[in-house]
C-alpha cells in the first residue's frame, strides 16, 4: 500500500513539474537562399522575461546561441555571427527561461535540416507576370519577321529628326551628335547607338557633316563602326571620314567643355543629345540654344528630364527615348518588344483596375496577390 501512495506521489509530482511545458517546432525556413532555420511554438500563459535558445547538433550537446524576448512566439535562427548553421546538418532546439524554470522549459523540437528553396513561391505573381511578357515579346518578334507592320503613336521628336538634318543640309551646315556621357555599357548609350545608326544614314543620304563626340574608347569604336556601317548601307562609303567620330575624354566636364567648344566653333544646325545625361545637361542644351542650333533631346534620366524640356526644341520623354530605337530601325525583334512591352502594360493595368473594384467589394484576393513580398 505504502509502494502505490509512493508511486502516486511520484506520478503527480513528474505531471506538475511538466504541466507548463509546450511543443517546440522547427522547420527549414521556406523560399531562402539556405541556412536558416525558422522556430515557432505557442508561448505559455506566463511567459519568462526572455527565452534562451539552444541548438544541438549530431554528436555534439545543447549550446546557448541567443536571448530572445519572452513575448516572441517565433525565432529564425540564420547564418550569422559565430553560431552559423550549415546547409545539409539537421539540429534541434529548446528553449529554456530566464530567470531558469524546469516548469517553463520546452520541449525538444524535431530535428530540422536547412537548405536552398529552389523555387521562391512568394515571387510566383513575379514569374506569372515575366513569362506572360516573355510570351508576348516571342509571338510579336515572329509576327513581325513574317511582316506584320504594327502601327505606333508618332512621336514629334522622332519626326522632328529628318526635319532637322534636312535643315542643316539646306543651310550648308553639320549636325552634332552627343550620345551621353556613359560608357557603352549602360543600356541608354546602346540604344543612343541604335539611333546614331539611323541617322548616320540620313546624314550619308542627304550629304550633311556628321560630327559625333565620344566620353569613352569603348564608345567610339562603336559608334565608329555604326557610322561607318550606316554610310555602306546607303552607297555613300567614301563621303565616310576618319575624323567625323572622335574621342574626347572620360572626364565628364572636360568632355562638356569640349562638346561646347566644338558648337561654339563649328554652329551645327541640328544637335541630337540622346543618351544618358547628369549635371551636364544643362550645359549643353544652353550652348545649343545659344548658337541657334534645332536640337532634339532625349533620356531615359528623369531628373534631367526639366533641362531639356526647357532648352531644346523636341524631348524624348522616358520610355520614348527607348522607343526611338525600335521607331527608327524597324528591326523586327525590338519592335516586337515594343509591341509586347506595351501590351503588358494594358494587361496590368486592366489587373489594377480588376484589382481595385474587387477589393471595393471586399474581394482582397487579386490584391494579395500581386501585392510585393
Amino acid at each position: 500500500m505504502k509502494a502505490a501512495a509512493w508511486f502516486f506521489v511520484l506520478f503527480l509530482g513528474i505531471l506538475s513539474s511538466t504541466a507548463h511545458a509546450f511543443p517546440l517546432q522547427a522547420a527549414d525556413t521556406r523560399n531562402d537562399g539556405g541556412q536558416s532555420i525558422t522556430l515557432s511554438w505557442t508561448a505559455p500563459p506566463k511567459p519568462p522575461e526572455q527565452w534562451i535558445v539552444y541548438r544541438a547538433e549530431p554528436g555534439r550537446a545543447f549550446a546557448p546561441i541567443d536571448t530572445i524576448g519572452g513575448d516572441l512566439a517565433g525565432y529564425q535562427d540564420k547564418a550569422e555571427g559565430t553560431h552559423q548553421v550549415q546547409d545539409g546538418t539537421p539540429y534541434q532546439y529548446r528553449l529554456v527561461p530566464l530567470p531558469d524554470d524546469a516548469a517553463l522549459r520546452s520541449d525538444v523540437s524535431p530535428a530540422a535540416t536547412p537548405s536552398a528553396s529552389f523555387f521562391d513561391t512568394a515571387k510566383l505573381n513575379v514569374f506569372i507576370v515575366i513569362t506572360i511578357f516573355l510570351v508576348l515579346v516571342l509571338y510579336y518578334i515572329r509576327q513581325s519577321e513574317r511582316g506584320k507592320v504594327w502601327s505606333f503613336r508618332s512621336i514629334a521628336g522622332l519626326t522632328a529628326i529628318e526635319e532637322a538634318i534636312g535643315r542643316s543640309t539646306e543651310m550648308g551646315k553639320g549636325v552634332l551628335y552627343i550620345p551621353g556621357v556613359q560608357d557603352i555599357d549602360d543600356i541608354q548609350t546602346i540604344a543612343s547607338m541604335i539611333i546614331l545608326g539611323n541617322v548616320a544614314r540620313m546624314t550619308a543620304k542627304y550629304e550633311t557633316p556628321l560630327m559625333v563626340p565620344t566620353p569613352s574608347p569603348a564608345v567610339y569604336t562603336v559608334a565608329d563602326e555604326v557610322v561607318k556601317g550606316a554610310y555602306s548601307d546607303v552607297g555613300r562609303i567614301d563621303a565616310y571620314r576618319a575624323d567625323q567620330v572622335r574621342y574626347i575624354t572620360t572626364e565628364q566636364f572636360a568632355y562638356v567643355a569640349a562638346v561646347n567648344g566644338m558648337m561654339l566653333r563649328d554652329r551645327p544646325a541640328a544637335n541630337l543629345l540622346l543618351g544618358a545625361f547628369f549635371a551636364e545637361s544643362l550645359l549643353l542644351a544652353e550652348t545649343g540654344h545659344e548658337i541657334g542650333a534645332i536640337q532634339i533631346a532625349g533620356t531615359a534620366n528623369v531628373h534631367q528630364l526639366p533641362f531639356f524640356v526647357v532648352a531644346c526644341d523636341y524631348t524624348l520623354i522616358g520610355e520614348e527615348y527607348y522607343a526611338a530605337s525600335a521607331y527608327l530601325s524597324k528591326d523586327a525583334k525590338l519592335l516586337g518588344s515594343l509591341k509586347a512591352s506595351d501590351t503588358v502594360k494594358i494587361l496590368l493595368i486592366v489587373t489594377i483596375v480588376a484589382g481595385v473594384l474587387l477589393l471595393t467589394f471586399g474581394q482582397p484576393t487579386l490584391a494579395e496577390f500581386f501585392a510585393t513580398q
